[in-house]
Formats: structure tokens, sequence, C-alpha cells
């Protein structure tokens, strides 16, 4: 769907570029030279609604021609700098919200032709750490966003009872090789954050999962079924970023991607591969479950909150939280 769109922009861009090159360099001046015409055949005598009509344009040109520069502008946007995405799910909270609509710097990682995806410009790596969006492995259709936990070479085991981290860095040739570590984590607290289940709208039965945040929907919070989810920082890499988690609750680990040749709940960082992981860690489908993300699939590095609405997965939205319009961390 990303790249139907692209297509058609570029289709678009392209056609009203052509309208627009033609009109200024041939039809334009054509219309010129008929209007000097005109005042030489009549002495200067002609009124300016006779001018008008001869220099007037076809609407259809007059159309193309002022939509033109816009649609470059976006295009070019779009393609190379920054895309704009919305977040539809959980996965990722409480670092980003269901609502949330962010930027993503399209050349963090290379400059990709829009239609095919091919490389042009490579421009770095995927660092740990970051949060990044990319073409969902099994259905490059879908766009994705998670953190980088893994990177190429590295060894991840993730405890589905402790929740934690261990990563061994991959062991580069010529230096020493570091041990495994556990990441660093402050201590668990109780967060404010709600998981409860309301009726699925429609479908008799069914339980839909909602999250709310009780310092600001305490009310709708009240009588769900539910309960109080857990929250501490990790490090990964040079900053802390916050985790979320549903306490004493074990993940499925039976579920994991089981990696061939590797332990249960441990998967080795295949080259030119990427181990990505949600910060709401019972409630994010990611690398433990489908493996790894080939470097070639991420689309961009999430850079920021541009807008941010409250509202719920598959409702419309009832208001705006500008105070979460900036920077992502």
């Amino acid at each position: 769907m990303a790249n139907m769109f692209a297509l058609v922009l570029a289709v678009a861009t392209l056609l009203t570029g052509v309208i627009w090159c033609l009109d200024r360099f041939k039809w334009a001046p054509a219309r010129r030279i008929k209007i000097e015409a005109l005042r030489v055949e009549t002495d200067g005598k002609i009124d300016g609604k006779a001018l008008a009509l001869v220099a007037r344009q076809p609407g259809w040109i007059e159309s193309c021609v002022s939509i033109f520069p816009v649609l470059a502008v976006v295009f070019i946007l779009r393609s190379f700098l920054y895309e704009p995405f919305q977040i539809p799910s959980g996965s990722m909270m409480p670092t980003l919200l269901i609502g949330d609509f962010i930027l993503v710097e399209k050349y963090a990682y290379g400059v990709k032709d829009p239609i095919t995806q091919t490389m042009l410009v490579k421009t770095g790596k995927p660092q740990r750490g970051d949060i990044a969006v990319f073409k969902y492995p099994l259905d490059k259709n879908i766009d994705y966003i998670k953190r980088v936990v893994g990177l190429p070479g590295d060894t991840v085991h993730y405890d589905p009872d402790s929740k934690k981290l261990t990563i061994t860095p991959a062991c580069q040739t010529g230096t020493e090789c570091q041990p495994a570590t556990m990441l660093e984590y402050s201590p668990l607290e109780k967060s404010s954050w709600f998981i409860g289940f309301e009726p699925a709208e429609g479908r008799s039965g069914q339980m839909t999962t909602r999250f709310f945040d009780t310092k600001t929907e305490a009310e709708r919070a009240e009588g769900l079924r539910g309960l109080f989810m857990a929250e501490r920082n990790e490090k990964l890499g040079s900053e802390f970023h916050e985790t979320l988690m549903i306490p004493g609750v074990a993940n499925g680990a039976t579920e994991y991607y089981q990696q061939p040749g590797s332990p249960a709940n441990t998967w080795i960082v295949p080259e030119g591969k990427y181990f990505m992981m949600g910060d709401n860690r019972d409630n994010s489908a990611d690398s433990r479950y489908w493996g790894f993300v080939p470097e070639e699939n991420f689309v961009g590095k999430a850079t920021g909150i541009w807008m941010s609405f409250e509202k719920q997965e598959g409702e419309w939205p009832t208001g705006v939280r500008f105070s979460r319009i900036g920077g992502i961390h």
C-alpha cells in the first residue's frame, strides 16, 4: 500500500511536471507572441478583456501548473527526507501511544528509490536503541515500528519470567570480545497505565484490549476488568527508556521463534539482520515471535511526534494531546 501511494504520487508529479514544462517553455511563450501580434494589428487599441481571453490558459493546464510545485515538494519530502506515520497499536507504549503521529527520517540509514526501495546511497546503519519503522518481514505491505535491540552478530537472550534482556555483542575481528551482559534496569514499579478488557462491538463473547492512563482517563477505566501494569527503565545503548509489562504474568515462550541450533529464548542475529522489540513487552508482536528484520526492510528512524490524538485502537479521537508533541526517546 505504501509503495502504491509512492507510485501514484510519482506518476502524478511526473505528469503535472511535464505539463508545467510545456506551459512554461512552449505554450506560455506562444501566448505572449499571440498577444503582441494582436497589439500590433490593433495599433495597441485592443482592450484588456480581449487580451485576457487570448492569454487565458485552458482550465486543466492551469490546474496542473498550479498543483505541480506542491506535488514536487511533497514527493521530495516524503520520498527522501521525512514521512509521517500513525501509531496504530500499543506495542511501543509508553514511548509511543495509539494516536501519535510521528515523523520518520527517511535518510537516516540510506536514500532509496521510492518505488522499488532499491538502496541508492547508504548513509548509516541502525543502532542499538533506535526506534525504527520497517517493512514487516512476513508481509512487506505492512509497516511496523519497534526498537532496535540486537545488531548483526549479537546473541540476544530474553528471560520470559524476569522479562530482562541479556546481550552478548558481536565479536569484531581484531578486538577483545565482550562478555554477555544483562542490560541495566531500574526497580519495577506500579504504572499509571491500566490494561482493561471491554466487550468487542459486534463480536459476541469476544473482548477488546484497552490501555488507559489513569492520570487522565481514570473514569473510563473504572469498572473494567483488568489490572495495573508495571514499568521500569531499561538502558539500551547509551540511553534509558521506559518499558511496560503485565506483572506476575510470564510471556508465552512456547510461541517464540525457535532459531535452529540455538537454545530456547536465545537468538543469534545473522549478518545483515536485526532483532527488534516493542517497549510494551507483554503486548508486542516482534522478533521474539517472527524472527529477524533484514537491513533492506528498514524505512527510517522515528525522530519526533508532530501530532497526538487521544484515542483507543479502532476508535475515533476524543481530543488532542499537545503535551506529547516533540522529540522521541
